[in-house]
């Protein structure tokens, strides 16, 4: 099966020289990722990438980035976090829909995982299962299982920050 999804790094000084970029990249396996240099310092990987499992994909292309940039710290992996409009754009229904999806059912729609007053952001697929559930959305199970792959690799990214003490004691008090 084939997966799309995307890298965001933060790049060590070495790895910005962009003309040494793509051929580090393609020497390391990564010639199925499209590359995307936006500020100084950033890189978005946008990867089709052919494996048996999402994870399998995820993770090889991890690792054959670490071996061609290994000053790079990883961002974000996804599709995971998103608003109610890249939700929409996946599952094939306007914004709207979404919107009303949302507010109609407060108590069963997904909470999101920042909420702010002019938008909030979800994990991908939270929202995916939750309208799975209802049975009357047909969802392509890559999209699903690239997007539960993103989310496990972005909360991994994030507990690393956590020492061992503190990440028992909150699992303690939100059991």
């Amino acid at each position: 099966m084939e997966f799309v999804f995307t890298l965001k790094y933060q790049m060590s000084v070495q790895d910005c020289e962009e003309e040494s970029l793509i051929p580090r990249l393609g020497a390391a396996g990564c010639t199925d990722a499209c590359i995307t240099a936006g500020l100084r310092g950033r890189l978005m990987l946008t990867f089709s990438r052919r494996a048996d499992r999402a994870d399998a994909a995820l993770l090889k292309a991890l690792k054959d980035v670490r071996k061609a940039l290994p000053g790079a710290r990883l961002i974000e992996a996804g599709p995971d976090m998103v608003g109610l409009t890249d939700v929409a754009d996946v599952v094939k229904v306007s914004r709207q829909n979404m919107r009303k999806l949302m507010l109609t059912h407060p108590t069963t729609f997904p909470s999101p995982m920042h909420e702010g007053n002019s938008s909030s952001v979800w994990h991908l697929i939270d929202v995916l299962i939750w309208m799975q559930s209802r049975g009357t959305y047909k969802i392509d199970q890559r999209v699903m299982d690239i997007s539960a792959a993103a989310k496990a690799v972005n909360l991994v990214r994030e507990c690393r920050h956590l020492d061992d003490r503190k990440r028992n004691e909150l699992a303690q008090v939100m059991a």
